[in-house]
C-alpha cells in the first residue's frame, strides 16, 4: 500500500509538472496572440493608409497597377492572418480541454488516494483491535498455565506425601 501511495504521489507530481508545462504553453500562446493583435493593429493602420492611398491612386491613373498589386498582397496577408487566428484558436481549445481533463484526472486520483487512506486507517484500527484481543488471550492463557503448573506442583507434593505415608504405614 505504501508503494501504491508513493506511486500515486509520483503520479501527482508528474501531473503537476504537466500542468505547469500546459500553463507555460498557454502563456506562450497568449504572447503569440498579443503579437498577432499587434500585427493586426499594424495592418489596420496599413489599411487606413491604403484607403488614403486608394484615393490618391484614383486621382493618379498611372498608379493603378501598383494598387492592384498592393490589394493582392493585402488579400494574402488577410488569408495568412486568418490561418494564424484559426491555429491559435485550435491550440487554445486543445489546451483548455487538456487542462480540464487533467483537472478531472487529478481530482479522481485525489479521491482514490483519499479512499485508500481511509482503507489503511480502517485496517490499522482492526489490526490494533486484533492485537489487543491477542494480548488479552495470551494473558488468560498465561494465567491458566500458571494455575496448571501450581496445581501440578501441589499434585506432586501430595503424591510425594502420599508415598511417604505409605512407606511409613
Amino acid at each position: 500500500m505504501e508503494a501504491d501511495i508513493s506511486d500515486m504521489r509520483n503520479e501527482l507530481q508528474s501531473r503537476d509538472g504537466l500542468w505547469r508545462k500546459i500553463q507555460l504553453e498557454c502563456q506562450k500562446l497568449y504572447i503569440e496572440l498579443l503579437k498577432i493583435k499587434e500585427y493586426k493593429d499594424i495592418q489596420e493602420i496599413q489599411m487606413r493608409h491604403q484607403s488614403s492611398h486608394v484615393q490618391l491612386t484614383e486621382q493618379l491613373e498611372n498608379k493603378n497597377p501598383e494598387l492592384l498589386l498592393f490589394a493582392e498582397s493585402q488579400e494574402c496577408q488577410e488569408e495568412e492572418l486568418n490561418k494564424i487566428r484559426n491555429h491559435v484558436y485550435r491550440e487554445e481549445q486543445s489546451h483548455c480541454s487538456e487542462q480540464e481533463r487533467m483537472k478531472t484526472e487529478i481530482s479522481d486520483l485525489t479521491e482514490e488516494l483519499h479512499q485508500k487512506e481511509i482503507t489503511i486507517a480502517t485496517i490499522m484500527e482492526k489490526a490494533s483491535l486484533l492485537e489487543r484481543q491477542l494480548k488479552m488471550e495470551l494473558e488468560t492463557k498465561h494465567k491458566l498455565l500458571t494455575k496448571q503448573q501450581l496445581l501440578e506442583f501441589h499434585y506432586q507434593v501430595i503424591k510425594s506425601e502420599n508415598t511417604h505415608l505409605k512407606e511409613m504405614v
